[in-house]
């Protein structure tokens, strides 16, 4: 990514891509493909990608000097990149082997204690993310992408004074998008959604020539929170702005595909995602888009399964990832409320994004159970969180 620093919009995506999860009792079997010419995933080719082989020819010099920190740190940034672009994380332990010889240090260089940071954070070990940034900030107060980093955790927990004096420094440091579009998504999840969205707007329109990913990092936030105000033309107008500008963007296509399934408009969510089943969360969104059109297409029954495998195939290796997803696929594809509503609590006790938010109270309403929806509740109540779906299940909750 050609921005300072090493990929700010990186740091945020695998935040809020990144989910674990827990094991089902009663677990289907492997899925098998019916014949030999079912085609079960469409790769994306790397023979002749340049950043494909970039990173191929520096993990080589770096097996020949696995000690050159400057070698090492950057073969981690263009691994977690990579792994944000593609949505493939085998990519997170490339960066992983790469810092090898310091992974393990207690006080490592301050390079490796962000990028450290960052992979524990893509696996939900926030506690320790937060103490190596603790330690990165001491030792370099000035460096903008802990602060960044540090903002993006402490607003996927839902800590949002936190994360709001995290953007402090951060606006002095990273001026323009950066910091400003950190600072209005924690002021859009934190009762100043209306607020946060005119100064973000000013901020595209006096940044034009920001980099491509910042923009669209700054027009996927603002179109996210014009979503949960209910502003539906301007959030789709948003979402086709950060699409129009060209990047690979699974997070951006995620979050435009849920838009367009909260709208009614099903169809277009397939189209936007029909070549879009190698990662989890725009496979499960795909079969979702698909069990709401009528006919269903041929391909659902087989996505179905390849997510249940996928699930499955997690449990085996204990790598219990995407746990949201797997309470989404439990409620709405599987039916089976019950086991979504304790994945979706297991979910809230890790995470407090407003998706974790909605997931938790839905589930809760299939079940018929209010209490569990308490954690939730109080939530939304303590941090003035504006989201029209939140409230109107929050009213059918209270209707019980």
């Amino acid at each position: 990514m050609r921005r300072p620093l090493f990929g700010f919009r990186t740091v945020l995506l695998l935040t809020l891509l990144s989910a674990v999860g827990l094991p089902l009792p009663g677990r289907a079997g492997a899925f098998v493909p019916r014949d030999g010419s079912q085609v079960l995933e469409t790769l994306r080719s790397t023979a002749f990608d340049p950043a494909a082989r970039a990173l191929r020819e520096s993990r080589a010099r770096l097996t020949a000097d696995p000690g050159n920190l400057d070698l090492a740190c950057s073969v981690a940034r263009v691994a977690i990149e990579r792994c944000r672009a593609e949505a493939d994380p085998r990519y997170l332990g490339r960066a992983q082997a790469a810092l090898a010889p310091w992974w393990e240090l207690p006080a490592p260089p301050v390079e490796v204690l962000v990028l450290r940071a960052t992979l524990k954070q893509s696996q939900h070990y926030f506690t320790n993310a937060l103490a190596d940034l603790d330690l990165a900030v001491r030792l370099s107060p000035r460096n903008a992408q802990v602060w960044l980093t540090r903002a993006a955790i402490l607003t996927v927990l839902g800590d949002y004074p936190a994360a709001r004096r995290a953007c402090v420094p951060l606006a002095q440091l990273a001026p323009g998008l950066i910091g400003l579009t950190a600072a209005a998504n924690v002021g859009s999840l934190n009762g100043e959604a209306e607020r946060s969205n005119a100064l973000l707007r000013q901020a595209l329109a006096a940044n034009p020539a920001a980099p491509v990913p910042e923009k669209a990092w700054a027009w996927t936030i603002l179109a996210e929170a014009d979503a949960r105000l209910g502003h539906l033309p301007e959030a789709e107008t948003e979402f086709r702005n950060a699409l129009a500008l060209g990047q690979h963007d699974p997070y951006l296509l995620g979050a435009y595909a849920d838009w367009l399934l909260a709208a009614g408009r099903a169809a277009e969510a397939v189209r936007l995602l029909q070549n879009e089943a190698r990662a989890d969360g725009l496979l499960l969104r795909l079969a979702l888009a698909e069990a709401a059109v009528s006919p269903r297409p041929p391909g659902f029954a087989d996505h179905v399964a390849a997510l249940q495998a996928r699930f499955e195939a997690g449990h085996l290796r204990g790598d219990f990832v995407h746990q949201r997803e797997e309470a989404w696929f439990l409620l709405h594809l599987r039916q089976q409320p019950r086991e979504a509503l304790r994945l979706a609590t297991a979910n809230w006790a890790i995470q407090h994004e407003p998706v974790d938010a909605r997931l938790l109270l839905e589930s809760a309403l299939a079940v018929g159970d209010l209490p569990a929806a308490a954690p939730a509740l109080e939530f939304i109540q303590a941090t003035h969180l504006e989201d029209r779906e939140c409230e109107k299940l929050v009213r059918q909750l209270r209707a019980l």
